[in-house]
């Protein structure tokens, strides 16, 4: 019985993520949860898995759920601290972390320090501290497992090939709501039609991060650290209808790739089973219905997300974190309808001309910088 711990359970991942345990309960098991601050969902999924440990990120939705679970055998942790226990405990086997932000770094190296493997479904972890977490990982011989369709995608497309042989890695993306749209279309999108996916379920934020292309900028450079390569080896390729998930080219021209249809619960569960595969109750992919596959450069003057990620990757330190940062509270803003929507790549622009750059930061030089990058939009005039 392997035995999991999801950070984020309640969200679109961590529900997902329930949904294979559910679907494997032979195999699977739920030893502890974290969420935000979604107390009713939580109370939901301890009474369904009977996890013996839970974590609320605030102490009010903590005390909340004491109250509400009171008859259960059952431990509830807040905060930071709550994380860092859970991913401390030594009863699990793999930690998923589907946590959104910069909370999930911490809470991962713990658990990576403790020995246990990672299903990873968090890309700040990578894109802010991904120096520190794979020399960690490797050192401590622990297995980082992808758990975003692109990037095991990618992964099951190299299982068996030297990374030396690799010339380039195709990643994918839908391009989301907007693409074809010039940037005078954008100037008056409204938050409704940013989170209309044409293809993906996924939470508000990662939804966003889709239709401004930030997301495919993440993405790269969690690439760059998990398969080893260089940022000039990740060509981002348009394929709208999201069936080619990513692909990897090889030094004598063949191209692997990995094909399904858009249900994240297929990553997930690849993920949580490594290295084998499952039976999964779900339809099945089709090239006859699907009947015609495109591909398309992306369009980096309109979506600048794309190239600022890529300028911010390549200049490396702390620059990955003010991107990443920038574009968290941005995001928030634009939710909350404080900014428009091209103001998010405006913000991140902005916030990277005016940081120094610190080489090879540690956690909290990290930390530091995320929290220096939102005092700087807070003040700006």
């Amino acid at each position: 019985m392997k035995r999991i711990i999801i950070l984020g359970s309640t969200g679109s991942i961590g529900t997902q993520t329930a949904e294979v345990v559910r679907e494997n309960a032979e195999e699977l098991t739920i030893t502890a949860l974290a969420a935000g601050s979604n107390v009713a969902k939580m109370e939901e999924q301890i009474r369904e898995f009977h996890p013996r440990y839970v974590a609320m990120w605030s102490e009010e939705a903590a005390a909340d759920l004491r109250a509400r679970v009171r008859d259960l055998e059952v431990t509830v942790y807040s905060g930071m601290d709550g994380l860092l226990a859970l991913a401390s405990m030594e009863e699990y086997d793999v930690l998923v972390t589907a946590i959104v932000g910069m909370i999930g770094i911490r809470p991962t190296i713990a658990a990576i320090e403790n020995g246990k493997d990672i299903a990873l479904a968090n890309k700040e972890t990578l894109v802010t501290a991904g120096h520190i977490i794979m020399p960690l990982a490797a050192n401590k011989g622990v297995s980082i497992l992808p758990v975003d369709s692109e990037h095991s995608a990618i992964f099951q497309s190299m299982n068996g090939e030297p990374k030396k042989r690799i010339a380039k890695i195709l990643l994918t993306a839908s391009g989301g709501p907007f693409r074809g749209k010039s940037k005078d279309d954008l100037r008056h999108i409204r938050v409704e039609d940013a989170l209309k996916h044409p293809n993906w379920s996924m939470g508000h934020k990662i939804t966003i991060d889709s239709a401004t292309m930030v997301n495919k900028g993440l993405e790269i450079m969690e690439a760059k650290w998990l398969f080893g390569v260089v940022y000039d080896q990740i060509t981002v390729v348009v394929h709208p209808q999201s069936i080619v998930h990513s692909a990897v080219e090889y030094v004598d021209g063949a191209v692997i790739a990995q094909l399904g249809i858009p249900d994240m619960k297929l990553p997930i569960q690849y993920a949580l089973f490594y290295p084998d595969r499952r039976v999964m109750n779900q339809k099945k992919l089709d090239l006859f219905e699907i009947a015609k596959l495109t591909f398309e450069e992306p369009d980096t003057e309109t979506f600048e997300g794309l190239p600022l990620a890529l300028k911010a990757g390549k200049c490396g330190g702390t620059m990955p974190t003010v991107f990443n940062a920038a574009n968290e509270m941005a995001v928030s803003m634009f939710l909350k309808r404080e900014i428009g929507f091209l103001d998010i790549t405006k913000t991140i622009r902005e916030c990277m001309e005016n940081h120094k750059v610190i080489e090879n930061p540690d956690l909290e030089q990290i930390l530091h910088t995320e929290q220096e990058t939102y005092e700087f939009i807070r003040n700006r005039k």
